[in-house]
């Protein structure tokens, strides 16, 4: 047998397989319109991956999902034709690649080597050739010179610049220039740029994992004791300090405490803590799913009952389920917030954290930003609007509406809640600024912006709306 003939008939290695599976979820992620978060947490367990594989597996998609707009700007540099011509699959084997390359600790020729094998394995050998070619491009030039060889020069166009630099697309970056310069917690002026530039760093790094001890059923002690810290500004948070999975802890495994964003914590208890005159005894969660602030609103409230409502059955059982461990006769609704099924000021207090564009929680949802579009945020205005207007009217005389989003937009903050309140002569804004004690940089008030940067949360929105 000749030397040549052997070779071909040698077993070819096999793909890496945390990049291997590194990989199928990102075509889950961008092919079938998957979330990465649940596709990734699917993924581990079926291959049984943990610790440092896990952690490496869950770099590899977070980032390169995170990074792809960024990258998508290089490749098209490298590639001869458009990359809308290149398969999506090919075209996510060169992100995972060049995600490698310039943003993870990987040696330049292993991360090539194992890229073409994994396309040898997954797409076949006729398409190594390109991604060789490609990503030996892509490992010429580190991450900062690519951004300064691609990117506008940042005295001639700041957010364009930005836009490659800190992987965001430029519609995200204008809307996240108009909060800051104009809504709650602005920067001063002359600091604008620097404040714009340190909230897409902070977006870019990975969230920690937060925890809520859901008061009568857990407190921050025992999640101390179970490896946390005390959060720094909800008496309920704890971070898990290096990740880790958070069900393995008592507390959360029977639902005494769940995950749940500080800044999302925050909103919750500062509805719970505004003054209202009289009764206080029915809560409404007016867009209950999947039940996070719902647990916490249930186990705040006192000698009385939370009802939430979810229009989706699979969401509403979601409530239900953090639900479980609560005591008291709370109620789990499937039903349109926009349409009640109750008497006008049935509820003393109201939740309205209203479906919107998501754009606060862009760190833990890598995918988003790039799926997300300005016309997104139209569509969904009308229905935030709704659901206010809804919230408002539900609530009696004197009692409180909390209108939150997890987004800084302004189009879905402060120009929603000033409609619906520019079109009702029965409601007011309230101060809610004193129902965050000690959380600095809140701003003009009288509503409240959280940041990434500035509170270490996700960008929660409160406006606290009072029923004269």
């Amino acid at each position: 047998m000749s030397d040549r003939n052997a070779r071909n008939r040698a077993p070819q290695r096999r793909p890496d397989p945390v990049r291997r599976v590194a990989y199928q979820v990102i075509r889950q992620v961008t092919g079938e319109g998957g979330y990465a978060n649940l596709a990734l947490n699917k993924a581990l367990r079926e291959a049984r991956l943990g610790g440092r594989d896990a952690a490496f597996c869950t770099e590899l998609v977070h980032g390169t999902l995170r990074w792809q707009g960024t990258y998508d700007a290089f490749l098209k540099r490298c590639v001869s034709r458009p990359l809308a011509d290149l398969d999506p699959e090919l075209l996510d084997v060169l992100r995972l690649g060049a995600h490698q390359l310039l943003n993870m600790r990987v040696d330049s020729y292993a991360a090539v080597d194992e890229m073409v094998t994994l396309t040898r394995s997954e797409l076949g050998q006729k398409r190594t050739g390109l991604v060789n070619a490609v990503l030996r491009k892509i490992s010429q030039r580190t991450l900062d010179q690519w951004i300064s060889t691609t990117a506008p020069h940042p005295d001639d166009d700041l957010l364009g610049y930005l836009a490659i630099a800190e992987a965001h697309p430029r519609w995200v970056i204008e809307s996240f220039d108009r909060a800051l310069a104009a809504g709650p917690g602005a920067a001063p002026a002359g600091e604008a740029a620097n404040e714009l530039e340190r909230l897409l760093v902070a977006d870019n790094e990975p969230p920690r994992v937060t925890l809520v001890a859901r008061p009568g059923l857990a407190d921050v002690d025992e999640l101390v004791a179970a490896g946390a810290t005390p959060a720094r500004w909800s008496p309920y948070g704890a971070v898990l300090d290096g990740g880790g999975d958070p069900g393995r802890i008592e507390a959360v495994a029977t639902g005494r405490a769940g995950v749940q964003d500080e800044g999302s914590q925050l909103v919750a208890v500062a509805l719970a803590s505004a003054k209202v005159d009289g009764d206080d005894a029915h809560w409404l969660d007016l867009c209950a799913g999947p039940g996070g602030k719902s647990a916490l609103l249930a186990a705040l409230v006192q000698d009385g009952e939370l009802t939430a409502v979810e229009p989706l059955k699979h969401r509403a059982e979601l409530v239900r389920q953090n639900l479980r461990a609560i005591h008291g006769n709370h109620k789990v609704l499937v039903g349109d917030g926009t349409k009640p099924t109750w008497p006008a000021g049935s509820f003393d207090r109201v939740l309205a954290d209203v479906p919107c564009s998501g754009l606060g929680a862009l760190r833990r949802r890598p995918e988003a930003r790039w799926r997300r579009t300005p016309e997104d945020v139209e569509e969904l205005r009308p229905l935030q609007e709704a659901l206010l207007d809804s919230a408002i009217t539900s609530v009696r005389p004197g009692g409180v509406v909390a209108y939150v989003t997890c987004s800084p937009h302004p189009d879905e903050t402060r120009a929603v809640v000033d409609a619906v309140l520019g079109r009702r002569g029965d409601a007011t804004l309230d101060d809610a600024r004193p129902l965050f004690p000690g959380v600095p940089h809140l701003g003009a008030g009288p509503d409240v912006q959280l940041w990434p940067h500035l509170h270490g949360t996700d960008a929660m929105y409160l406006a606290l709306i009072r029923r004269s």
